[in-house]
C-alpha cells in the first residue's frame, strides 16, 4: 500500500517520502518541510491517531488525511477528534485523496498568512 500511495502521489506532482511507522516518521526532519502527511490509522507500534495527537501537543499544523481498511464509527470519531483534514476508507479514490492533500495545504498556508 505504502508503494502504490508514493506512486499515486507522485504521478499527481508530490514529492513523497515513506515511512515503515510512526516512531520513523518522528525521528526524520521531514515534518518541518512536509506540505501534508497520508497517515494509516492501524501501524505497527505507534497507531496513526496516537501519531497525531503528538503531532498536535507538540503544535504542528501538519495537515493529516486518515486512511484505513478498518473502518468504524468509534475509530471514525477518534480520528476526527485528533485532528485530520479528511478520513478515508480503503480502498479510496485517488482524486479524493489529492483534493484532500490540496486543502489541507491550502488551510496550512491560510493560517500561516
Amino acid at each position: 500500500m505504502r508503494k502504490s500511495l508514493e506512486r499515486l502521489l507522485q504521478a499527481n506532482g508530490y514529492e513523497t517520502v515513506a515511512f515503515a511507522s510512526a516512531e520513523a516518521f518522528l525521528q526524520s526532519a521531514i515534518i518541518d518541510s512536509a506540505v501534508g502527511l497520508v497517515l494509516d490509522i492501524h501501524l505497527g507500534g505507534m497507531s496513526g491517531i496516537e501519531l497525531r495527537r503528538r503531532m498536535s501537543a507538540a503544535k504542528s499544523t501538519l495537515p493529516v488525511v486518515f486512511i484505513t481498511a478498518y473502518d468504524d464509527e468509534a475509530t471514525r470519531r477518534e480520528a476526527m477528534a485528533a485532528g485530520c483534514v479528511d478520513y478515508l476508507r480503503k480502498p479510496f479514490d485517488a482524486r479524493r485523496l489529492t483534493e484532500a492533500l490540496e486543502r489541507g495545504a491550502s488551510c496550512r498556508s491560510a493560517a500561516a498568512s
